[in-house]
Parts: structure tokens; sequence; C-alpha cells
């Protein structure tokens, strides 16, 4: 029977904190929480916690690229 390998922390994080994410795009954590609130960043609750997905940081940034080049 195999046994899972355990994670490292080499292991890329698929949800990410607010903290984290906001260092991830090199801006504030106030700056981050705005970004929320305004909804052009999604995030996901587990209970009373809210992570980022690594997924939409990269959305956010192709946005943000794609709208700088029009």
């Amino acid at each position: 029977m195999d046994t899972p390998t355990p994670a490292t922390d080499d292991t890329p994080r698929v949800l990410l904190t607010v903290e984290a994410a906001a260092t991830a795009l090199s801006i504030s954590r106030t700056r981050m929480y705005a970004l929320i609130k305004e909804g052009a960043i999604l995030t996901v609750r587990i209970g009373r916690l809210r992570r980022v997905p690594r997924d939409a940081l990269t959305t956010f940034t192709r946005q943000l690229t794609q709208a700088q080049a029009a």
C-alpha cells in the first residue's frame, strides 16, 4: 500500500492568506483588502477564514496587463 508523501514547504499553496497574497503582489495589506472589497480580486471563505486562490492573483494580473495594453 502506497503512503502519501507529506507536503513540504516547497509545495506551492493553492490558497493564500490575504497577507501572503498582498506580499505576492508587492502591495500593502490595506490595498489588498480594498481590492477584495472592490471585487477586483476574488476570495473564498473557509469557516471564518478568508483565503485568496492563487489563480485569482493570476487573473487580476492578466486583467491589469490587458487594460494597460489597450
